[in-house]
Parts: C-alpha cells; structure tokens; sequence
C-alpha cells in the first residue's frame, strides 16, 4: 500500500532523500519534517551547499582526488613528499589516512578494484595514469593501501607487474588491517601503523 502523504512536496522530498545510502523512508520522513521545522534560510543553505557540493567540485587531474581546483591541496603542498604515491581506491580512503597524520607523501586514487565479476577491468580504472606518473614524475615508492580481498589483491597484483620496469619500489601496507577490511573503517592508530610498517610487495608474493 502506497504511503499517504498530507503534501505532495513533502512526498517528493521523502522520495528524494531516501535515495541517500542508508536512508529508508522513515528516517527520510523524519528528515523532511525536521527541515521543515527549521528556518526557510536553513533548507535554502542546505540546498546551495548540495548544488555547489555537485556543480563546483572537481577531480584533481594528477591524482583524482575531490578539488576545489585542477590541482588539489595535497598534490600542490610544496611540503609534501613528492617521491612517494599512495594508491587507494576511493576518495574516503585519502580523507582517512590523512586522519592518521602519518603520512606526508601523494596520493593515487583508482577509482575502484578490479572485478570481472561487476565487468570493472584495468581500463575502467586510473592505472595507466599512476604508471605515466612514475615515468614522468620523481616517484620512488608507490605504497599499496588497498583491501585485503580476492578482487584487492588481484589489482595490487596487477599494478605491481604494470610498474615492474620502471624500477620504482612497490610496497604493501603492513597486515595490521584485518582480511577484507576497508580502509575506511580501520581505526587511525592501527592504518598509520599499516603504513609506516610497509613491506616490499614482492616479498609478499611468497606467500601466494
């Protein structure tokens, strides 16, 4: 049975914000009713933000991280380490390892993992771009941060042959995260330590 709504607009927001992750239609309901307890201006400075959150952000074109600019804030910073690249897989892994204050390098963000399974493969992700990196950039370590996972490893994988001769070090952060965990929800003094522990990857191959 089709929920009834007193408002026509106040269905329309509960359909838009249970679209949110997470977010089913009672807790978009309680969402709604709770804009609509609040000043007009709050909803109006609510709604600028979202615009300008989608219309104004853009993807840093070194490193493919979220920018207000062609270049981000990290890739710009003059005291960054400019030798060494972390690779990660999605933004929210960049804003959790900088949590960590332990690391002061460059970031490389992928995108996502390759998986055959949901049709992503190598070209669908920013490998091609990490390898010109190392080329063209003084990179001497690139640090994997990637899940511990079937799909994780086979991208690690995947990127170590891809580099293998440029001759630049590859390393894998240290198994203090736990199998299948994402870096997300690592807590911060565990994930700085992942990565100030970091091992060559290909000592790790003699484990597979």
């Amino acid at each position: 049975m089709k929920d009834q709504y007193p408002s026509q607009w106040l269905e329309r927001a509960v359909d838009q914000l249970s679209l949110l992750p997470g977010i089913g239609r009672k807790t978009a309901m309680r969402m709604a009713l709770h804009l609509l307890r609040q000043p007009p201006s709050y909803a109006q400075h609510l709604g600028e933000a979202i615009i300008d959150l989608r219309q104004k952000i853009c993807y840093c074109e070194r490193c493919h991280c979220i920018s207000d600019s062609p270049l981000c804030d990290i890739c710009s910073d003059p005291q960054r380490d400019q030798s060494t690249v972390c690779v990660v897989e999605q933004v929210k892994d960049v804003l959790t390892i900088e949590q960590t204050h332990r690391y002061k390098g460059l970031y490389h963000v992928l995108g996502g993992i390759i998986s055959p399974i949901d049709g992503i493969t190598p070209n669908d992700l920013e490998i091609e771009s990490l390898y010109e990196r190392v080329q063209e950039e003084s990179v001497r370590e690139v640090i994997l941060a990637i899940r511990s996972t079937l799909e994780g490893d086979t991208t690690n994988y995947y990127i170590y042959k891809r580099l293998e001769s440029t001759g630049v070090l590859v390393s894998l952060i240290a198994r203090g995260i736990s199998i299948g965990d994402e870096i997300e929800y690592a807590d911060e003094v565990t994930l700085g330590s992942a990565i100030a522990n970091r091992t060559p990857f290909d000592l790790s191959l003699i484990h597979i």
